[in-house]
């Protein structure tokens, strides 16, 4: 599965952080991969919209996460905007999130 995440927005917004970083799942562990699999499927991904949520009037401070996965057989991209109402897409992101702080600590 190759991934493709950036992550926009926020209280301290840093631009050299929204750049975006790819995930493939066939570099990760084993556990982390069959994690991002399964989230995934949770989220049901590839049947969301193109676009998710919109911030309250105001909310600067907000992040904005653009999402697209390419299983190999479906390809699909979502904007999601905080606050992110559905738990199991809440979850998705906060795995994506920290796969991407791993990622740019390299």
């Amino acid at each position: 599965m190759h991934v493709v995440f950036t992550s926009e927005g926020g209280i301290a917004h840093f631009p050299g952080l929204s750049a975006p970083v790819t995930i493939e799942s066939d570099k990760l562990s084993d556990a982390d991969a069959a994690e991002l699999e399964r989230l995934v499927g949770a989220a049901r991904f590839f049947d969301l919209p193109s676009a998710l949520g919109v911030p309250p009037r105001g909310a600067a401070d907000y992040h904005r996460y653009t999402v697209t996965i390419d299983s190999g057989t479906c390809r699909h991209t979502v904007q999601l905007a905080e606050p992110i109402a559905d738990a199991t897409i809440q979850r998705l992101v906060a795995f994506l999130r920290a796969q991407a702080k791993a990622f740019r600590k390299q």
